[in-house]
């Protein structure tokens, strides 16, 4: 079936709240040397798209305007060089943008087969948490199993990831969430949930010798806390600053317990990089899929035309793990 000359598309039609989403439509992109053009089933919301929206993360140079940074799909178009893939695969991918489109091109090197098992739907949010979470603490770092491993925001896309994931290696995990989430958390693998609203996370932890590890999305207060709930030797990734990045603290016990505090973000990294993620997600998690150790978490599945309700749902904050936009 011959392609389309254009496609439709959700826009920005400026800087601001989610009303500011629209539909659009645009000329159908051309995949360029090493890239595949994909239709896509899903897109995956995820909370840059959300500071994009709002006019505070712009795309990497030579990278869609467009927002959606994972999405699920088929093969459709193959640019030069590509080897892996043939038309009518279907695949997930982390893309640079351009998620909330029916087209999206993609480097070839940052797709994924969709996991045995795997809803192609559901597919559509592995792959921005998973690249996250796997290179922040998997990829050169310490995994071991038994290490104490304090995820923040347990019940989101992040944290659900961090948690299976660190369950899957044998850590302990400890995690941050509101009392009605507690039971979904520890069902993916979490040995303590955390009420953060009821009780101090930093006590909890700390009769428990310390977390050897921190993942946390909020920042703000949680900075100070978090070195005071860190065991020697600890590592603290920030991946989000939702409470504020703008902090004053006491940094002696980071020297007196040899304390690494380190942050990324993921999208302006480069291809390298990426494909190498991918690789290493393909080799070491793919399979826990096919074993149960691992599985999708959609909270809800909203038309992409809707793509303004599910970045209010994004933003209420109440959601269990993945939100995702369907075509």
């Amino acid at each position: 079936m011959p392609l389309p000359d254009t496609m439709k598309t959700i826009e920005i039609r400026e800087h601001g709240g989610p009303e500011m989403l629209e539909a659009g439509e645009r000329q159908l992109p051309t995949p360029a040397a090493g890239e595949v053009l994909v239709k896509v089933i899903a897109a995956g919301v995820n909370g840059p798209d959300i500071v994009q929206r709002r006019g505070h993360y712009p795309p990497p140079k030579g990278a869609s305007d467009l927002l959606g940074l994972e999405v699920s799909g088929e093969v459709v178009a193959l640019g030069d060089g590509v080897e892996r893939w043939k038309v009518g695969d279907k695949i997930c991918a982390l893309t640079n943008g351009g998620g909330y489109a029916e087209y999206v091109t993609i480097a070839a090197d940052q797709c994924l087969p969709i996991p045995q098992g795997v809803d192609p739907v559901d597919a559509a949010g592995l792959c921005e948490t998973l690249f996250t979470v796997w290179s922040n603490f998997f990829t050169n770092h310490a995994a071991d199993k038994g290490l104490l491993f304090l995820v923040h925001g347990g019940a989101g896309g992040i944290g659900s990831t961090a948690i299976q994931l660190g369950a899957a290696v044998g850590m302990r995990i400890f995690t941050t969430c509101s009392a009605a989430d507690k039971a979904f958390c520890e069902s993916l693998g979490a040995t303590r949930a955390i009420d953060y609203l009821e009780e101090d996370f930093v006590e909890i932890v700390k009769a428990d010798g310390g977390a050897n590890l921190i993942l946390d999305i909020r920042g703000g207060g949680y900075v100070a806390r978090n070195i005071a709930a860190s065991a020697p030797d600890g590592r603290i990734v920030q991946l989000a600053f939702n409470a504020g990045s703008k902090v004053e603290v006491n940094l002696m016990p980071v020297m007196l317990k040899r304390l690494t505090i380190t942050g990324s973000t993921l999208r302006p990294r480069p291809p390298e990089f990426k494909a190498k993620m991918a690789s290493e997600l393909e080799r070491f998690v793919w399979p826990w899929f096919a074993k149960d150790m691992m599985k999708t978490n959609t909270f809800a599945t909203v038309p992409m035309r809707q793509a303004q309700r599910a970045h209010e749902m994004m933003e209420a904050g109440e959601h269990r793990g993945k939100i995702i936009l369907t075509m």
